[in-house]
């Protein structure tokens, strides 16, 4: 990374040099989240090129945030935090939930990737709650739609997450899900709620009613959605 110094005597400067680099807390938090292959980060960190997460890590693993670990046997990759990085965990708690607290909902919502939200969704899918085969379908209403605005969750008995798809996998649909991005965004954020976003149009469940009525079982929510005073959607 080759950058201008702040050229401060401020720890927290410093700590910005480490960190100010596009994408770099990003690729933190997914790992944080348990990520460790490239393919898997790459999904859940969203727009970002192959080419730019792959000089970031190798910048990452130079400066101590990130440790390469290859598999002999199999060749395959995977990328690790640190100690260096796992200290960043109270920082990095803090910042969420100074987050939460002090931005407009509409502004910590605007421009969500809608496939990224959906790669975060599968990890927030409680499959104990959801015993049987089950296909569960996500449509987006946004204007201007999302380049794939349907999306489908394959439930598989025991998977350990999801199968996610943005084509049809050609299966029986358990559950529709009508929403939009901020709308299920707002819900996973502990912006707003399952309850509160059906009685305003942003959400709408068809199919089995099980199903639709023990969608906040199944659809667990944000860590930082507990907290008091978070700023919530109008």
């Amino acid at each position: 990374m080759t950058r201008r110094p702040y050229g401060l005597v401020c720890p927290i400067s410093h700590a910005c040099e480490f960190l100010e680099p596009r994408w770099t807390i990003q690729i933190l938090t997914e790992l944080w989240n348990g990520s460790t292959r490239f393919n898997d980060i790459r999904k859940g960190v969203g727009n970002v090129s192959s080419a730019l997460l792959s000089r970031r890590l190798k910048e990452m693993e130079a400066l101590g945030l990130v440790e390469r670990v290859e598999d002999e046997a199999t060749g395959t990759i995977s990328y690790f935090r640190t100690e260096k990085s796992i200290r960043l965990e109270p920082a990095m708690n803090a910042l969420a939930e100074w987050a939460q607290c002090n931005i407009e909902a509409e502004i910590a919502l605007a421009d969500v990737d809608v496939s990224t939200l959906m790669w975060a969704v599968r990890r927030k899918i409680d499959l104990a709650e959801l015993p049987r085969r089950r296909v569960i379908r996500f449509h987006f209403r946004d204007d201007p739609p999302p380049r794939y605005p349907h999306y489908w969750f394959v439930v598989e008995p025991g998977s350990d997450l999801p199968e996610l798809c943005s084509l049809d996998p050609g299966r029986d649909v358990d559950l529709y899900v009508e929403t939009g991005v901020v709308s299920l965004g707002a819900i996973l954020e502990g912006r707003s709620s399952i309850e509160r976003e059906k009685e305003r149009g942003g959400l709408f469940l068809i199919g089995d009613p099980g199903l639709a009525r023990s969608m906040d079982r199944w659809l667990r929510i944000s860590v930082y959605a507990a907290l008091e005073g978070i700023v919530q959607l109008p």
